[in-house]
């Protein structure tokens, strides 16, 4: 049983091959059931890859949809959140600092703050 199960045949006695018998007659058509399957490797390979990308193009589409995108101008008041600059670690220590003016909108999200 292990045999079959990691190489997907029965295992044979050299006997047995020469003689032909109901088990060696289902172990030749487990070859070509073998090798069609070998032949139709590629295609169901492609199949995963498309469910595969499919599956992302979902997540992503639910991730953004419920995404809140926040963009801030030179001028607005903003809190700084203490877990991002390790400020005070403790349970009673404050959740947020601040509040901060932005001075300056740098790239990809980034702020250039300054303390009021």
């Amino acid at each position: 049983m292990p045999f079959n199960l990691t190489y997907g045949t029965e295992a044979l006695i050299p006997a047995e091959i020469g003689v032909p018998s109901v088990r060696t007659l289902l172990t030749i058509e487990n070859e070509k059931e073998l090798r069609l399957n070998l032949d139709l490797f590629k295609e169901r390979r492609e199949l995963a890859s498309i469910k595969e990308r499919k599956y992302i193009r979902q997540l992503q589409k639910y991730y953004n949809s419920r995404v809140n995108i926040c963009k801030f101008k030179v001028g607005d008041y903003v809190f700084w959140r203490n877990e991002a600059s390790n400020a005070e670690p403790g349970k009673l220590a404050p959740t947020w600092e601040g509040p901060y003016k932005i001075h300056a909108v740098l790239d990809k999200g980034s702020y250039k703050l300054e303390k009021n």
